[in-house]
């Protein structure tokens, strides 16, 4: 970028995670909901109904980085083709009165990494397909760091004592897609997957 800052922008290969990154001892409440959805098939996936897949849930599909000095935007392909912001030019999270999706989030860079910050989070969404669950205590702090031109590596630490014994890191990493453009994929258009969630 003009101030030095590295340029996450273009099209990113949806994240991949890193093998052996299991969360740490749940409270009991969130580890028998777990195997209560785990055994259910996963059947009350919030992201199967065409819901938001919350932060910091790894879809498989593409997504856009739109950077500015002041805004970095991720537009995601899959689900309901949302998007979500992260704030380059504040240093304090806004006053949240209604729990969101996908949080409020602020970033601030650390050298050549970009660090940020969300909390403000509803507990609707699920982490993964197991139904890994949180609590509006949910405070997810990302660093992305553009190791080369095409690779994307991104250290996420989930931090919800209300859920977890400690803070859960996890690893991923994303390629850099230079060939294909943005699709538009609406999930809420024709889901049938709904009809074949049907649990035990």
């Amino acid at each position: 970028m003009a101030d030095g800052k590295p340029d996450f922008s273009g099209i990113w290969n949806g994240q991949r995670a890193l093998p052996n990154q299991e969360p740490p001892l749940m409270l009991p409440w969130a580890e028998k909901l777990t195997a209560e959805r785990t055994n259910n098939y996963s059947a009350d996936d919030p992201e199967a109904r065409c819901l938001p897949g919350g932060v910091p849930r790894a879809a498989p599909y593409h997504y856009q980085l739109v950077q500015t000095p002041k805004l970095l935007v991720m537009l995601f392909e899959g689900n309901i083709h949302s998007y979500r912001q992260m704030f380059l030019d504040r240093s304090e999270h806004l006053k949240i009165t209604e729990p969101l999706w996908y949080g409020d989030s602020i970033g601030s860079w650390n050298e050549d990494t970009l660090v940020v910050d969300t909390v403000g989070f509803n507990d609707r969404f699920w982490f993964d397909m197991a139904g890994h669950p949180h609590t509006t205590q949910l405070h997810v702090i990302e660093r992305y760091h553009r190791r080369d031109f095409g690779n994307l590596d991104i250290g996420i630490t989930i931090e919800d004592s209300g859920t977890y014994t400690k803070p859960w890191t996890i690893q991923r990493v994303s390629t850099l897609e230079t060939g294909i453009e943005m699709s538009e994929y609406v999930c809420n258009e024709n889901n049938s997957d709904v009809l074949h969630l049907v649990g035990k």
